[in-house]
């Protein structure tokens, strides 16, 4: 569905991103891990049309594109829940849904087929514990607000969802949902790729992960050749403990080519 392949990215004289390779398959759950300042943030903000990669190259379903903005990435289907949900408190599930691309009807919203497509759309995740998709967004818990917001990216016949931290905060009985949520976005065909510290629960829910260390990608593969240790030494040493390292990664990556 997506791949990237060498994309460099620089911010002045820092190197962010030095060579990213990373491919993300439909019905697959693909972890992205990291230590701060691996690149991480980079790498979603490129696939999101945020920013622009200075050298490399992306592929969608097998063919170049150029990422120019947002509405490039929406419109080839791809679609990004940030940690922050972006999501209105004062307004309930449905307006939050259709937030911007409201259905209308002689000039006025037109609530029925908007309650419909939000309901049908919750209840094909089975997303179950809202008690009204009326209810507002001020009242949901952090499980539930971010199944409202995959959802509003489902509703919007997106095909790739790119999850940033999705369980971060969250309590276990809270975690336990979102992770299921992503288990069936992944078996209704859906590209998922979510970047986690969590490595619990990368291991409970990645088919396949992909490691960045100071802005390369180190291993990457199906999540059964590896193990939490390895994962480790990837993201720290940037090769397994014991194998040489065959190149020195720039001193200039920090927290700030994270950041930016």
């Amino acid at each position: 569905m997506l791949e990237l392949r060498g994309v460099e990215k620089n911010f002045g004289p820092v190197r962010a991103l030095m060579g990213v390779d990373l491919t993300v398959q439909s019905g697959i759950v693909t972890a992205l891990v990291g230590d701060n300042g691996a690149g991480k943030s980079t790498v979603i903000k490129i696939v999101s049309g945020i920013l622009a990669p200075d050298g490399g190259e992306i592929q969608w379903r097998g063919q170049p594109v150029h990422i120019h903005s947002p509405r490039d990435a929406a419109d080839l289907g791809i679609a990004t829940v940030y940690q922050d949900l972006a999501l209105c408190d004062n307004l309930d599930i449905v307006q939050n849904m259709f937030l911007g691309r409201e259905i209308t009807k002689l000039g006025e919203l037109n609530e029925p087929p908007m309650e419909k497509a939000a309901r049908a759309t919750l209840a094909d995740l089975h997303v179950t514990t809202v008690r009204s998709i009326r209810q507002p967004v001020a009242s949901l818990s952090g499980g539930q607000r971010q199944s409202v917001a995959v959802a509003r990216a489902v509703l919007w016949n997106s095909q790739l969802m790119i999850l940033d931290e999705p369980t971060a905060a969250l309590g276990v009985a809270q975690t336990a949902q979102v992770l299921q949520l992503v288990r069936r976005l992944a078996d209704q065909g859906y590209g998922v790729m979510i970047v986690s510290h969590n490595l619990n629960d990368v291991f409970e829910v990645a088919d396949r992960v992909s490691i960045l260390r100071l802005g390369k990608t180190v291993a990457q593969g199906p999540i059964a050749e590896f193990d939490a240790q390895s994962v480790v030494e990837y993201m720290t040493l940037g090769t397994l403990a014991g194998e040489t390292v065959t190149s020195a990664a720039s001193p200039t990556i920090g927290n700030g080519a994270e950041e930016a």
